[in-house]
């Protein structure tokens, strides 16, 4: 059943999007950012409500009540897809860091130029440094958020952090509150894989990190506080009922942890 439902789910998925691709590309780059962009935050909901009814997943934001106003970074794990159009439903006007490669990819790539995202040249060095920095001050001054996923890529649930400096040196250059956010998304919706499992998908977003931290103590509660997070959404998904398949790396962190609570650690 469950893969039935995940055929007609990513069915459904890339049909809708081609159906608004059409409709509405002849007129998009006419629009002004601000309503691009509204149009994309309002696909991101439907496609959200058709995991929902098509293959039963369900999400839940928690913590929305510690976000900050004014200009903030929103520090995500990334574990899947999914949160790359899910967090449109939070934002509905964020600004994305993403690979400039991405901006070739016909119609997508479009959409995503004239969304006016953070645009960064991968492997660029202190030049694609400077062009996040230069990216995220813009996008910040127009007064959205700005989303960043901090590992660079997606991983497994369980797997070994692998942070990059890059988000360190942001947020000493820009001077303005990190959320980081945890979340199990990899559980229901696998990297690499066309399976989309029922339950609920829990983004949780942390009390904001202050600015004026020395990057090495900012580096050291950005990752505890997303980690931890992470920790405590591995175990509520695994007493979740349908409980979903645990990649190999899930499965050892759980089993360290577990351990560590028995022997009272």
């Amino acid at each position: 059943m469950t893969r039935l439902r995940s055929i007609l789910y990513n069915f459904a998925f890339y049909v809708v999007m081609a159906v608004v691709f059409i409709a509405v590309t002849p007129v998009y780059f006419f629009l002004p950012q601000r309503r691009n962009m509204a149009v994309v935050s309002w696909l991101a909901r439907v496609e959200l409500w058709l995991l929902k009814v098509i293959a039963g997943t369900t999400v839940e934001f928690r913590g929305l009540e510690d976000l900050p106003a004014g200009r903030f970074i929103v520090a995500s794990k990334h574990q899947s897809l999914w949160e790359t159009f899910a967090f449109l439903k939070v934002f509905p006007n964020a600004g994305v860091i993403i690979k400039r490669q991405l901006l070739y990819v016909p119609i997508w790539g479009w959409w995503a130029w004239k969304a006016d995202h953070v645009y960064v040249t991968r492997g660029g060095g202190t030049a694609a440094l400077k062009e996040i920095n230069e990216g995220a001050e813009r996008v910040l001054s127009q007064g959205r958020p700005l989303v960043i996923f901090p590992e660079g890529t997606r991983r497994a649930p369980g797997a070994e952090p692998d942070y990059k400096q890059g988000i360190a040196l942001m947020y000493a250059k820009l001077g303005v509150p990190v959320v980081p956010v945890g979340l199990n998304s990899g559980f229901y919706w696998p990297r690499r894989r066309s399976l989309r499992f029922p339950g609920k998908i829990v983004v949780e977003f942390m009390p904001p990190i202050p600015p004026g931290m020395k990057p090495r103590a900012f580096m050291e509660q950005l990752t505890a506080a997303i980690e931890g997070s992470c920790d405590r959404l591995l175990l509520e998904t695994d007493a979740a009922r349908p409980r979903p398949p645990f990649p190999p790396e899930a499965t050892k962190r759980l089993h360290d942890l577990k351990s560590a609570e028995s022997s009272g650690h």
